[in-house]
């Protein structure tokens, strides 16, 4: 559900008006991503992908880190996009500008442009869009999660056995270690699932959870701004957000699982043995 113009929650203090704004912020951002992206891939040797990857979170983060910081006075930006772990406490923007940019710089499309605030290490409010379709996903803590203003609903499934799940890399040049339980948890997850899909970004996985298209996603990893925006829509959409061994997350979380209520205690079962 969304909030009347004006109203606040007593609960986190959020309005309307703050919505909107960092929807503005998000769209201005997002035409620009936009107009960069082009049908064929770009760069052939790793440091021209390099350049091109930084090209486009140097032109997006011009244009939208001032009115952020303008919309919520006080609350301080997270530097890096591919840190993980938690943060000092009070209200933090965590900005994707390019989430998927591997994906926009190889002329694919799946990216978005995202924005979530976060509050002693909970996400309270984010706005995920795509470009390319023009949709919008938002929420705020405790008024729900939408698609285009449309309430959004997890999946109804209580067999992992139908289930779609997915999962992927956060970030190249992960450790050994966590490949190998990446690739562990596919294997798992092949014999007690329907169907795995392996990919990348986080964040477009789990807007599929939120929408009920999804039924589970799961990541080996702490990046946080992958995790918040997505995290918080699933939760707002009546998921179940964890990590892989069933306990509360937040951002000092190592890993992370988020699915539909009716199947979150056997994913738990399937990864919680990958140590």
């Amino acid at each position: 559900m969304s909030m009347p113009t004006g109203t606040t929650t007593s609960e986190t203090g959020l309005d309307a008006a703050l919505l909107a704004r960092v929807t503005a912020a998000v769209r201005t951002a997002g035409d620009l991503l936009r107009k960069r992206h082009t049908p064929h891939a770009r760069g052939v040797e790793l440091d021209e992908i390099v350049a091109e990857i930084h090209a486009n979170d140097d032109a997006v983060l011009d244009v939208l880190r001032g009115p952020l910081m303008a919309a919520r006075p006080g609350a301080r930006w997270a530097e890096d996009e591919l840190e993980g772990g938690a943060l000092p406490p009070g209200e933090w923007w965590i900005v994707d500008p390019a989430e998927g940019n591997i994906n926009h710089v190889h002329g694919m499309s799946d990216w978005a442009v995202t924005a979530t605030l976060v509050r002693d290490n909970h996400p309270v409010l984010t706005v995920v869009h795509l470009p390319l379709t023009g949709d919008f996903y938002t929420a705020v803590t405790g008024c729900g999660a939408t698609l285009n203003g449309a309430p959004l609903r997890v999946s109804a499934k209580t067999d992992l056995a139908a289930a779609l799940v997915g999962t992927g890399q956060a970030r190249p040049g992960e450790d050994e270690h966590t490949f190998h339980r990446i690739g562990a948890s596919v294997t798992r997850m092949l014999v007690h699932g329907l169907v795995v899909r392996v990919s990348v970004p986080a964040t477009l996985q789990l807007i599929h959870v939120a929408a009920g298209r999804m039924d589970a996603f799961w990541q080996f990893s702490d990046v946080r701004s992958g995790l918040v925006a997505g995290a918080l829509l699933v939760a707002e959409a009546g998921g179940t957000v964890t990590d892989t061994r069933g306990n509360p997350w937040d951002l000092a979380g190592a890993d992370f699982l988020a699915t539909a209520p009716g199947i979150h205690a056997e994913a738990v079962s399937v990864l919680s043995p990958i140590a």
